[in-house]
């Protein structure tokens, strides 16, 4: 068994009402391998231009990420954003985007890839993403996220893989855009028409809604005191649930809302941090600790 993930690997500058990091390692494959990593073996597929640094591919490594599927382009630059978050955290502006290698990515698993068992393809086209799948061995359970540029520009794609995979990860406003929904209930189960057999909404703070074919689980966030930097926690959270997913090798809800729940975790733990200064710290015994007290908060009583 083993986890793949595909997607961008960068250099992240963040500025908060908390201060601000400058050129950090971020990117969606890297908070989710870095999540990840603290339930299975990963396999990160990326590209990074050769300003990327060896400090960084240490740190990766010292996780025990795979990274034979990191391509490094000789005299290329590392894709780069640069972004700013309200005073109450709630809205970011993109400053800038300098996309640089990954403008031209087009993945190529190495042959050890090809039979990963789950697979996370995370934000990019719905074409680099198809191109993935047409690469994979019979997965067991392959996942993916998006964003409203896919949805205005290559809805047509979306929706052709939507109807190829076990899962799609998505926040609220993405969800009610590709349905056209006016309430979250109603697009949640518009997706799941596309053909996923699990559609999990985001609602940042508020935690995230599963839909599958018997129902609609509403789970709250871990609440977090002093959020820092939300930057990755979608990503970390993608990255928790799929590594406790193929930990147990099981897709049934049950295991679905326990794994949304260490996403809940370990996304709250990526936020109390500047980029993955948090994350990277964190580990098992961590992990297992506020898991056990998130579970405890929703003991309800008749």
């Amino acid at each position: 068994m083993s986890l793949l993930v595909v997607g961008s690997v960068a250099r992240d500058t963040i500025r908060t009402p908390h201060g601000e990091i400058q050129d950090a390692l971020g990117g969606a494959a890297v908070y989710f391998s870095l999540a990840a990593c603290n339930f299975t073996d990963v396999r990160l597929v990326g590209v990074v231009g050769d300003d990327f640094g060896d400090g960084d591919i240490e740190l990766l490594r010292s996780r025990e990420i795979d990274l034979a599927g990191l391509q490094i382009v000789e005299g290329g630059k590392t894709f780069r954003w640069s972004g700013e978050y309200s005073e109450d955290m709630n809205s970011r502006e993109t400053l800038s985007v300098e996309l640089n290698v990954f403008e031209h990515f087009e993945p190529v698993l190495p042959p050890d890839y090809i039979s990963s068992s789950f697979v996370f393809l995370a934000n990019a086209s719905p074409a680099t993403q198809l191109s993935v799948l047409e690469q994979v061995e019979s997965p067991v359970c392959v996942m993916a996220d998006t964003m409203d540029l896919w949805i205005d520009i290559a809805r047509d794609e979306l929706v052709e893989l939507l109807g190829r995979i076990d899962g799609i990860s998505l926040n609220d406003s993405e969800a009610l855009q590709l349905t056209g929904c006016r309430n979250l209930i109603d697009a949640g189960q518009a997706i799941l028409g596309m053909g996923p057999a699990n559609v999990i909404v985001k609602k940042g703070e508020h935690g995230a809604v599963l839909f599958t074919a018997s129902g609609v689980v509403a789970l709250p966030a871990y609440p977090t005191g002093r959020v820092v930097d939300p930057t990755g926690a979608g990503d970390s959270f993608a990255g928790a649930l799929m590594g406790s997913l193929e930990r147990d090798g099981s897709v049934d809800e049950e295991r679905l809302k326990a794994a949304i729940a260490y996403g809940s975790v370990v996304a709250s733990f990526t936020c109390e941090g500047f980029g993955t200064v948090r994350l990277a710290e964190i580990g098992e015994d961590e992990i297992n600790d506020r898991f056990l007290k998130y579970c405890e908060s929703l003991q309800i009583s008749r």
